[in-house]
């Protein structure tokens, strides 16, 4: 599937430019893409502001200024866009918008079995917030590891397949 603001039920609702609202770390982030932009944002204010903010006019306050020293920001800490804390953290908020989006959550969940992609995405991290491929791994991680339909069924042939000692 791929996921764009523009293609149907559920791809558009996976895009980061959808008003899947939550909270991260204290902050109001009106869509992933308002948080996503706020992380070029040095100035505290300005991140919230951006932060707030739902798909295309969060996505017009983009920077490239990132881009030359590869940092971005996070309530006033310098992080290096190719490291695993920027990784985490990028995955901590996905993580916080799929507990507290029930829209995104069930979007997410209805791509059971099929193949995410985002055709619109960009693939070099030096010049990209987020890849493509780093956004349908984080999708799918989450989704495969929060479909409880299949722990259920796994914990139900583990039963049926128990077979107590005489």
């Amino acid at each position: 599937m791929d996921i764009w603001s523009k293609n149907a039920y559920p791809a558009d609702v996976l895009s980061n430019l959808c008003s899947n609202g939550f909270r991260f770390d204290g902050v109001v982030c009106g869509s992933m893409e308002g948080f996503l932009q706020s992380l070029k944002q040095q100035d505290i204010n300005k991140q919230r502001r951006i932060c707030s903010m739902k798909g295309k006019d969060a996505k017009k306050q983009t920077s490239a200024g990132w881009q030359t020293d590869q940092i971005v920001w996070w309530k006033g800490k310098a992080i290096d866009r190719q490291s695993g804390e920027f990784t985490a953290l990028v995955r901590k908020a996905y993580n916080a918008m799929f507990e507290q989006s029930e829209g995104f959550r069930t979007a997410l969940m209805a791509t059971r079995g099929m193949a995410l992609y985002h055709t619109k995405g960009e693939s070099n991290p030096y010049r990209t917030i987020l890849t493509e491929q780093e956004f349908c791994s984080i999708l799918t991680e989450l989704r495969e590891n929060n479909d409880y339909r299949n722990k259920t069924q796994e914990l139900i042939a583990k039963s049926v397949r128990y077979e107590p000692e005489a």
